[in-house]
C-alpha cells in the first residue's frame, strides 16, 4: 500500500483484452506503467470505464490484485467492481475489493438507493454496508452514470464526511457551482472531490478540487497534471491547454472506452481494441474516427510541446 494521498490525477483505468477475449494482463503492466510515467498521481481500477459491469466477480478481484501489485506502493490504487443493487452482493463485492490490499474501496452511489427514493434509504443501506465493512478500510464514493446518475445531497454528502470512513469523491455533478459548494464542504477534513468533467477540470482546480478524474487521463493525464501543479503559474498556456483538453474529450462519445483503446494501440500499449462494453464496431458507426484521433494525437503533442519549451 501507498502513504500517498489519493488525490491529484487519477485514471480512470480501462481494461485491455486480448482478442479472445481474455484479459490481457501484459497490455495491462505496460498501461499501469505508462499511467505512472505520465504523472498520474492515483489508480482507480475496477471502474465503468474498466467495464467492470462486464467483468465476473473473480476477475474483478484478480484484475485488482494485479494493479495494486504492479502498482506497488508507487502511487495508491483504489479498487470499485461495486455493481450489485443486493445489499448482500454488494457486501461480497466490496469485502473483496478490499482484500486486493488496495489502499481505498470505492462505492458507487447509485448502488445505495438503486430505485433513487432518497436520502432514508441511501443512508440506511450504506450503514449497513459501513457496519460490516473493514473500519480501517479508507472508502470513497463515485456518482457513476450507470446505470443512473445518483447525485449526492448536501446532507448524504455531510454524512459521509462526518462519518471519517471516506477519503475521496468522483464528482460527476458536471456543475462548477456544486463542485465549488462540496470543497468548501469538506475544507479541512482528509475527504477530497475530484472532479470528473473535463469540461470544468480547469476551472475546477482552480477552485479547491484535489485533481482531476475523468475519462480522457486515458489519453493525456500529463497535460491535467501540468494544469493540476503549473498551470497558474502560465495563464495563458494554461487557458490554451484547458480549452484543447475540452475539445479533445468531446471524442468520448465515439465509442469510448474503445477510442482509448485505439490509441493505446497506436502507441504500442496493448494490441487489440477489443471491448465488452462496446459490441459494434466504432469505425462502422463512427466514420472518420481514425481522423478524429489523428486530431487528439496531434493536439497532444503540440501542448506537450509548447509546454516542453516553459
Amino acid at each position: 500500500m501507498s502513504t500517498k494521498p489519493i488525490e491529484g490525477i487519477v485514471p480512470v483505468m480501462i481494461t485491455p483484452y486480448l482478442e479472445s477475449g481474455e484479459i490481457d494482463y501484459a497490455g495491462l503492466e505496460r498501461l499501469i506503467e505508462w499511467y505512472i510515467a505520465k504523472g498520474s498521481d492515483a489508480l482507480f481500477a475496477v471502474c465503468q470505464s474498466s467495464e467492470m459491469q462486464f467483468l465476473t466477480v473473480k476477475e474483478r478481484s484478480e484484475l485488482g490484485k494485479f494493479v495494486v501489485r504492479q502498482a506497488a506502493g508507487r502511487v495508491p490504487v483504489v479498487v470499485s467492481g461495486h455493481i450489485s443493487d443486493d445489499p448482500y452482493s454488494q457486501l461480497e463485492e466490496l469485502t473483496i475489493a478490499a482484500e486486493t490490499g488496495a489502499d481505498g474501496v470505492v462505492l458507487v452511489t447509485n448502488h445505495l438507493d438503486p430505485k433513487n427514493r432518497g436520502t432514508e434509504t441511501f443512508r440506511g443501506n450504506l450503514q449497513w454496508l459501513l457496519d460490516r465493512l473493514p473500519k480501517d478500510m479508507p472508502l470513497g464514493l463515485y456518482e457513476c452514470p450507470a446505470p443512473y446518475r445518483r447525485l449526492l445531497s448536501d446532507d448524504e454528502l455531510r454524512f459521509c464526511i462526518d462519518s471519517g470512513r471516506f477519503v475521496l469523491l468522483k464528482d460527476v455533478s458536471c456543475d462548477l457551482d456544486t463542485v465549488k459548494r462540496r470543497v468548501a464542504m469538506s475544507a479541512g477534513t482528509p475527504f477530497a472531490i475530484l472532479n470528473a468533467n473535463a469540461a470544468i477540470a480547469y476551472d475546477a482546480m482552480k477552485a479547491g478540487s484535489r485533481g482531476f478524474n475523468g475519462v480522457f487521463t486515458n489519453f493525456h493525464p500529463d497535460l491535467y497534471k501540468w494544469l493540476y501543479t503549473s498551470g497558474t503559474k502560465h495563464p495563458e498556456l494554461a487557458d490554451e491547454v484547458a480549452t484543447f483538453l475540452v475539445l479533445a474529450a468531446l471524442s468520448e462519445a465515439f465509442g469510448y472506452p474503445a477510442l482509448a483503446k485505439m490509441y493505446h494501440q497506436r502507441i504500442g500499449t496493448f494490441a487489440s481494441i477489443k471491448s465488452r462494453t462496446i459490441t459494434f464496431d466504432v469505425r462502422e458507426r463512427f466514420w472518420a474516427l481514425d481522423a478524429i484521433l489523428d486530431k487528439v494525437v496531434a493536439g497532444t503533442e503540440a501542448m506537450r510541446a509548447k509546454i516542453a519549451a516553459l
